[in-house]
């Protein structure tokens, strides 16, 4: 389990989680339309977004829509919450004849590491399983956040939620995000600890607030998280321009990782930039995951 767990996160760590859209399973139309309109990763939801009588024929057209996986992007399919285990099982009954063809799993409200090891132990048999995205969307995931993050090793990132933790907590989601600055550094810290890729942000849930959408996108950028959900198309464009890496961070990253690469191979220890900066390897590190991103989204400097 754990080398297929390595292949299956570099596989999905290439893909593009900068802006994953929401797409309801029962809506094969949207997912459809969800690629054509620019999403690069799509999140087909069979829980919140998926009426409980509706939830069966759900899975029937997520079975159709992934065997014949045309799309260029990466599919994740958020599940039902292990703590309705039926559902649950259900839901991945339905998935196994095309489980290869779903780079991750989110799994929704969890609130402790018990219950990834046990998505994990229900994916034992399966050849290629997908990657595990935990949401932390409740006090209690977010006090759990530390052993949620390293509780296995098909865990990609995590994702946090903050409508549900705002009902939670009894606040109100602001754009700027100050009400549930310690929650989302918290979840940030503890992928960061457990050497996992950077969290994904929840969405922002005014869809005609394009301003709130930026202003939430720019915080959650500067706390640490590598991408946020887009629950509709219009929001990709934003999402998109604010979590790519800027012309000038382009030109940044290119000269430090040049000159560091020449310093390293001259056998020089101390290093500095044009500008005067010294260079170490956590900032060579960080210049290179710039650039990666840069790849992923396909901007170049």
């Amino acid at each position: 389990m754990e080398q297929r767990a390595v292949i299956r996160n570099d596989a999905i760590g290439s893909a593009d989680l900068m802006a994953p859209l929401f797409v309801p399973a029962d809506r094969p139309d949207r997912v459809q339309k969800a690629g054509e309109r620019g999403a690069r990763a799509i999140i087909i939801d069979l829980e919140d977004a998926v009426a409980p009588g509706s939830k069966a024929a759900a899975r029937g057209e997520i079975a159709q829509i992934l065997s014949e996986h045309s799309y260029e992007g990466v599919y994740l399919v958020r599940v039902n919450s292990v703590d309705d285990p039926a559902t649950f099982e259900e839901d991945l009954d339905a998935l196994r004849p095309v489980m290869s063809a779903i780079a991750a799993l989110i799994l929704p409200k969890i609130t402790a590491a018990d219950q990834v090891r046990y998505v994990e132990t229900q994916l034992a048999d399966v050849d290629d399983p997908p990657a595990l995205i935990p949401t932390i969307e409740t006090a209690r995931g977010v006090r759990e956040a530390w052993d949620i993050a390293a509780a296995g090793p098909l865990v990609h990132t995590l994702l946090f939620g903050p409508v549900d933790l705002s009902a939670d907590l009894g606040v109100a989601v602001t754009a700027d995000g100050s009400e549930m600055l310690t929650a989302r550094s918290t979840v940030v810290l503890a992928c960061a600890a457990a050497g996992i890729d950077r969290p994904i942000d929840g969405p922002w849930p005014n869809l005609d607030d394009t301003t709130g959408l930026r202003i939430s996108t720019q915080h959650a950028r500067h706390l640490g998280f590598g991408g946020k959900i887009a629950i509709h198309p219009g929001q990709l464009a934003t999402l998109a321009d604010e979590f790519a890496p800027t012309t000038a961070e382009l030109a940044w990253a290119t000269e430090v990782v040049s000159v560091y690469r020449e310093s390293v191979d001259a056998g020089v220890g101390a290093i500095r930039l044009s500008d005067g900066t010294f260079i170490d390897p956590p900032v060579a590190a960080r210049a290179s995951s710039i650039l990666d991103a840069a790849q992923r989204s396909g901007r170049t400097a």
